[in-house]
């Protein structure tokens, strides 16, 4: 049985777009379905399987950011890759974005071929990091002890001391996922962004320091004297905690 060819989903009301697209990734030797606004993503996603989803911020009716929220809220769909276009210069759209829980995010105009170069990898860093972390240290455990926390990589979810399930978006889960692979070493911002994104760090994207800030916020950890993810100046950040994985042993 021959491999089928990763399935993109393109949503842009803009029609040349949508051709040009869908056009240049099959040439890519991707398969491509193209929607004009939300209700023609949500169609297409109950009629076909789908990697990856191109979702356009600015769109009729619901917008990129809420179509993004609303598919990681839960369903089938949770945990596609999601490349999100946005205006150039709208940096708001951008961070807000990546907390709605997309993935990447490419500012408009692009050339296809810089879009092409980011799904596959998004699609690379999506199978190279499971729900259950195969490729980390802890690669067998359904669970991830730290600081009173508990990462339930099956469900892909944080359970704290009282047991309360703190859900979580793909991009914070990758990161978490990165940080308890490598509890105790400094991690900088390129190694984490190269970790979780699968590209290098523009001198002015901020988005790591925007996934630290927001899983400080789900663990709690103070912003101003954080005690789990520390930021050491100069050099980037560290998980202080000792990880333990389901069945008792340590990471490494």
């Amino acid at each position: 049985m021959t491999n089928q060819p990763d399935h993109i989903l393109i949503v842009d009301d803009d029609r040349d777009i949508r051709s040009l697209l869908a056009d240049y990734l099959e040439k890519q030797g991707l398969r491509c379905t193209t929607a004009a606004d939300g209700r023609e993503m949500k169609a297409a996603l109950e009629r076909h399987r789908v990697d990856l989803i191109v979702l356009d911020l600015m769109l009729p009716g619901e917008d990129g950011l809420t179509l993004c929220r609303n598919l990681r809220a839960g369903g089938s769909h949770a945990n596609t890759p999601i490349l999100m276009l946005t205006a150039r210069g709208e940096d708001m759209d951008r961070i807000i974005g990546l907390e709605m829980g997309a993935d990447d995010y490419l500012p408009k105009p692009f050339v296809p071929r810089e879009l092409y170069a980011r799904v596959r990898a998004i699609l690379r860093r999506a199978r190279a990091l499971p729900p259950n972390l195969d490729t980390q240290p802890q690669a067998q455990a359904r669970e991830l002890r730290f600081a009173q926390w508990r990462l339930d990589t099956v469900n892909r979810h944080l359970i704290d001391a009282q047991g309360t399930v703190v859900p979580l978006s793909g991009a914070e889960y990758r990161m978490l996922g990165v940080f308890l692979a490598h509890p105790q070493r400094v991690l900088s911002r390129d190694q984490l962004m190269e970790l979780t994104q699968g590209r290098e760090a523009d001198v002015f994207d901020r988005s790591i320091d925007l996934m630290v800030s927001r899983l400080r916020q789900r663990l709690g950890d103070n912003a101003r004297e954080p005690a789990i993810i520390k930021t050491v100046r100069n050099e980037g950040y560290v998980l202080s905690a000792e990880v333990v994985a389901g069945d008792g042993s340590l990471s490494q």
